[in-house]
């Protein structure tokens, strides 16, 4: 699965830590997450939606 964290993360001048902080998780579930090496869960992924105030959809994307 291929997601936007970073990009999303990186336009808004925000550190992994602040992010992490903000949805709640550990700096390095955020680095895991933009790496690709941890698929969030449902709960997690919400949250990272409903801070950049997007879909969860417009977030992650699903590999074909």
């Amino acid at each position: 699965m291929r997601n936007d964290v970073r990009a999303l993360r990186e336009q808004r001048q925000l550190s992994q830590g602040h992010l992490a902080d903000a949805i709640g998780v550990s700096r390095q579930t955020v680095n895991a997450i933009e790496t690709g090496r941890y698929s969030p869960s449902l709960t997690v992924a919400v949250r990272i939606a409903r801070f950049f105030q997007t879909t969860v959809e417009e977030v992650f994307h699903v590999d074909d």
